[in-house]
């Protein structure tokens, strides 16, 4: 658990950095084409490859625990499937959207770069 964090806080780092460049971005009415511009539109896809990605892991993650959890509860009691069945599915379904939280982040910060 200590390595996981440790890596969420380096991703962290990399990408609260590129957040800002994207949002300095947008601030600009018409941003010349220099280096600066150039630096803020990459800073800008960084992020959002690290925003789908991270999104991406931490939800895999997230539903290989609660889809493990569920089976082997089902496994120790058989008779007990209908009610842990729906739970877990609507437990998934509540997960995925943060991984669609993370695309339509992405999707934000490439929507910067144009």
């Amino acid at each position: 658990m200590k390595a996981f964090r440790r890596v969420m806080m380096a991703l962290f780092a990399l990408v609260a950095p590129a957040a800002a460049f994207a949002q300095e971005a947008a601030a600009a009415a018409a941003p010349a084409v220099d280096g600066a511009s150039t630096f803020q539109a990459v800073g800008a896809a960084i992020g959002a490859g690290l925003a789908i990605g991270a999104a991406a892991a931490g939800c895999g993650l997230g539903q290989g625990k609660a889809v493990a959890a569920a089976l082997e509860g089902i496994a120790r009691n058989p008779g007990s499937s209908d009610k842990i069945f729906t739970p877990m599915i609507i437990g998934l379904a509540l997960i995925e959207s943060l991984a669609i939280y993370g695309l339509l982040i992405a999707f934000m910060l490439v929507g910067k770069i144009a």
